[in-house]
């Protein structure tokens, strides 16, 4: 027996030895939905969640029941769309009408509630998606930080429009005002941050949610719906549980929905803005599909490549839409770059997601191992090699990273976005090739460039940034931080989302404007002076 099957063999533990600190002592049966303000009592159909873990049995591995949520149909998503529906009422709402300081105040208080809740979010977040502690520890302090950077961000904005502007004899003031029901559904990866990136400006803006979770990553969010209810008005948030292909289309098909945010594929963005019967009324803000390219130039800093690749590759088993999902490198270095790159590679840690320093975990979708596998095959039939020991070994829900060289544009993992540890390595020797390849792919998020030389670097950007949005130099490609852009060209984004874009993007720049007369600006003074308006003020937020 070799040493990594032997690992393998070892690695789902008994029940009874995961750490006490670690375990989740009761499976969560969710039974009630949030729906207008009330938890909802649930007594049909559930979909059992059973965790990425496993454990070992009398009767052999077995997956880890963590619990149960509703398996709601259309009559629960109706009811959810017209309760979102109503609490806008058309801009005339508690919500969308109030000040924007007291939407604040609803959302620190929320945001208090829901660090109360951080322990079993954490756990959740390992049980539910297999992602590590450390991981799911740093995804949960991301996000409430991303909650506060979002309102120090709005309360800059709103500090910016409270004044009037004087041009060409007319009065004005500009703000930003709601869109109204927005449709939110977060992807299974980040199920809590980049879930929360969407919905908390749509919130804070003043528009009304249908808050769909993700297949992966649903429990999570139950411990904070308690929080939803109890911070914000009635019907300002409703939550959506159910099969997407039941309950999503009469929602879209209904024209009730102003926004649809999404993180998934273009695939179901596409079928879902289709359905809507008014689609210029439709405003989409998308994260989708992404291949994002590393690049590594003839005379780049190796070790740093490799250091920085397998980081970009593999964080979080390469299931991430920013993940680097192809490396494509000088041929002349090439040998070089992946003995180091596959060895560094095997030095991962693997093993459950509490163990500390673990970097590759096992996978929660049932079907991903085979999926992986059959990439494999396809790239070895095609004349590939898997270059590091052990490359795509399965046991159970775990799959061992496979680094595959040379790839060419004959194999499926040339194009089609993997979502997991498989690294395919593409050979070029002119740098037209890894340049045509951005050209001809369908996506277009980011590229992350490796070299040294100043004039080829300036060359390579010149190009590239128009062909991506965000061209990361001697650096893996990420998200981070949260005050930058990010979108993506093609089929991989629509709309913007950063702290400020996002607050834009679920928003629209609204003017009040009047001729500058005297009895036009005794008006105003007197709306303003009065406080009679929450629309036109110069209220100042501190």
């Amino acid at each position: 027996m070799n040493t990594l099957t032997h690992l393998l063999d070892q690695l789902f533990p008994e029940e009874n030895a995961i750490p006490e600190e670690n375990r989740l002592t009761t499976p969560i049966h969710q039974r009630e939905m949030l729906i207008d303000g009330q938890m909802i009592p649930w007594t049909g159909t559930v979909q059992e969640v059973y965790s990425p873990v496993h454990v070992q049995t009398a009767d052999g591995l077995k997956r880890l029941l963590i619990g149960s949520y509703p398996l709601a149909g259309q009559a629960e998503a109706d009811a959810a769309l017209e309760a979102a529906v109503k609490a806008f009422d058309n801009g005339r709402g508690e919500w969308p009408t109030m000040p924007i300081a007291e939407r604040i105040e609803c959302m620190e208080k929320f945001t208090g509630r829901m660090i109360e809740q951080k322990d079993l979010i954490v756990n959740l977040l390992m049980y539910e998606i297999g992602k590590s502690l450390a991981d799911s520890t740093k995804e949960f302090d991301r996000t409430v930080e991303y909650i506060y950077d979002t309102i120090d961000m709005l309360k800059e904005l709103d500090r910016n429009s409270s004044r009037f502007r004087i041009e060409q004899g007319i009065i004005g003031q500009i703000r930003r005002s709601p869109l109204g029901v927005v449709l939110c559904m977060g992807p299974f990866n980040y199920p809590l941050n980049e879930t929360y990136t969407m919905l908390i400006p749509a919130l804070l803006m003043g528009n009304t949610m249908l808050f769909k979770p993700p297949k992966h990553g649903t429990l999570l969010h139950y411990p904070m719906l308690e929080a939803f209810r109890d911070c914000f008005p009635k019907g300002v948030m409703n939550t959506l549980y159910g099969r997407g292909g039941t309950v999503v289309p009469a929602l879209m098909q209904s024209g009730k929905i102003n926004v649809l945010t999404l993180i998934g594929s273009s695939r179901v963005a596409n079928d879902l803005k289709k359905m809507h019967p008014k689609v210029n009324r439709l405003r989409a803000v998308l994260g989708l599909d992404a291949k994002n390219a590393a690049i590594i130039l003839e005379d780049a800093d190796i070790d740093l490549a490799v250091k920085e690749c397998v980081l970009g590759s593999l964080s979080f088993n390469g299931q991430r839409c920013t993940a680097i999902k192809i490396i494509l490198v000088h041929r002349n270095i090439a040998d070089k770059f992946l003995e180091k790159f596959a060895e560094a590679v095997n030095k991962l840690p693997f093993g459950m997601p509490w163990q500390k320093g673990v970097a590759i975990t096992p996978l929660p979708e049932p079907n991903k191992p085979a999926y992986l596998k059959d990439l494999v095959e396809d790239a070895e039939a095609n004349g590939a090699t898997v270059i590091n020991t052990g490359g795509g070994t399965i046991h159970e829900s775990f799959f061992y990273p496979a680094v595959v060289y040379p790839v060419n544009e004959k194999m499926k993992i040339y194009r089609e976005e993997q979502f997991g540890p498989v690294v395919p390595v593409v050979p070029f020797s002119s740098m037209e090739e890894p340049i045509q390849y951005l050209i001809d792919s369908p996506h277009g998020q980011q590229v992350s460039i490796f070299g040294n030389d100043p004039d080829e670097i300036a060359h390579l950007v010149d190009q590239l940034v128009n062909l991506v949005s965000r061209v990361n130099i001697n650096a893996q490609c990420q998200r981070g931080p949260d005050t930058f852009p990010f979108t993506g060209r093609k089929d991989s984004a629509e709309g913007t989302l950063s702290v400020e874009d996002a607050i834009r993007a679920f928003s629209i720049r609204t003017v009040v404007a009047t001729k500058e007369t005297e009895k036009n600006k005794e008006i105003l003074n007197e709306i303003v002076e009065g406080h009679r308006s929450q629309f036109l003020s110069t209220k100042f937020i501190f």
